[in-house]
């Protein structure tokens, strides 16, 4: 019973693609799940993988809150939302799109 816990506390670790999964740190790229990645996956996207969707929701967790992230799953079904918060002058708008720019650069450096 504890190899089972121990193996399974390990395995849910290893899928959070944690601060030295980072590609330049260690060479590996980051797996994670959740919101950014089942939009990807759902996405019609060619380039999407599981490992590249994976990453770019590591990075997501790394650098956005979770209500930023849901939020930005729109962009996958509705590219013009993103272009509208990018030009909007509302406060709020202006945060989110700061978190989602730096949430972007962070992801094209380490999940290419």
């Amino acid at each position: 019973m504890k190899r089972w816990m121990m193996l399974s506390a390990v395995l849910a670790l290893t899928g959070c693609g944690g601060a030295n999964g980072f590609r330049g740190d260690t060479g590996s790229v980051p797996m994670a799940t959740g919101p950014i990645s089942t939009a990807c996956m759902q996405s019609d996207r060619k380039a999407r993988t599981r490992t590249l969707c994976g990453c770019i929701q590591a990075v997501a967790n790394d650098t956005m809150s979770g209500t930023q992230q849901r939020r930005a799953v729109r962009f996958y079904r509705d590219p013009q939302a993103a272009q509208d918060i990018r030009q909007s002058k509302r406060s709020g708008d202006e945060r989110f799109w700061e978190a989602y720019s730096t949430y972007a650069q962070r992801a094209e450096q380490v999940c290419r």
